[in-house]
């Protein structure tokens, strides 16, 4: 189990394939496990490195400060740890934001940015979704609840069409034995309500991808493009099929789209 003791944290990451250097950066509520259907098919052309953000998985103590600048230097000194030198960086939701951010300071660090269902958008309606669902957590809801009420967010409608698959994943999140608790949900997601990234596009000169979901309801398309604008070096692909977990509605789409970008320069 690979850890990285920093001044504040115990950082978990998990390594797998080979070749050059790849870090994928989870999401809001979720770990290194949330990249699942990406790391094998990735991990034949890269040295995947996946860690835990502070406050999510085997990542301790659970009560860490947290704040977007708290998670970039957390993983820029994983990637300084592993003398990694220019590494390919790929971020998720707000594990989005941490790459912007990562890239914003520290370019000699992040040599290519891809962005999976992220921008720096503010929306009160996400804001009011994530409070609500904190809410039902806190006031021992059965914990199916908020599940339930999340994931149609998540999810393209077709997830829902199939028999028993709402049940199944709902079944795999509560046995899974690394959930972030709800004391650290509501952590991460009061540092999140409070950051605000919308002048970091204008700092990045890396090459960067941005791989948008055409039925996001948390990240809307339209949105993500204005705001993403301002980088230099920018490519948007659009997955009309796919929801905010844009990895997990569409995944063969998604590598479609990230591999050609991130083996361009990685021969």
């Amino acid at each position: 189990m690979p850890t990285l003791a920093l001044s504040d944290v115990t950082l978990h990451y998990e390594i797998d394939g080979s070749g050059p250097p790849l870090m994928l950066i989870a999401g809001t509520a979720s770990d290194s496990a949330s990249w699942g259907p990406l790391v094998a098919p990735l991990a034949e052309h890269f040295t995947v490195i996946r860690p835990d953000n502070r406050s999510t998985g085997r990542t301790t103590p659970q009560d860490a400060p947290l704040s977007l600048e708290h998670w970039a230097d957390d993983a820029l000194a994983l990637a300084a740890h592993l003398d990694l030198g220019p590494v390919a960086v790929v971020g998720h939701s707000l594990g989005g934001m941490i790459a912007l951010r990562m890239a914003a300071t520290a370019p000699e660090t992040v040599a290519r940015l891809g962005l999976l269902a992220s921008a720096p958008v503010s929306a009160g309606r996400n804001v009011a979704l994530f409070d609500l669902m904190l809410r039902l957590r806190a006031e021992g809801q059965a914990p199916d609840l908020w599940l339930r009420a999340f994931l149609p967010w998540l999810f393209h409608p077709r997830f829902f069409d199939v028999p028993g698959q709402l049940d199944a994943a709902i079944a795999q999140s509560l046995a899974y034995p690394h959930a972030q608790s709800p004391a650290a949900m509501a952590a991460q997601v009061a540092a999140l309500h409070k950051t605000d990234a919308s002048e970091l596009p204008a700092l990045v000169r890396c090459p960067t991808l941005s791989v948008l979901a055409g039925s996001d309801l948390l990240i809307p398309e339209a949105a993500a493009r204005a705001a993403l604008a301002p980088i230099a070096d920018l490519t948007i692909a659009t997955i009309p099929e796919a929801g905010h977990s844009i990895h997990w509605d569409a995944p063969a789409a998604t590598l479609a789209a990230l591999l050609p970008f991130l083996t361009e320069t990685a021969q």
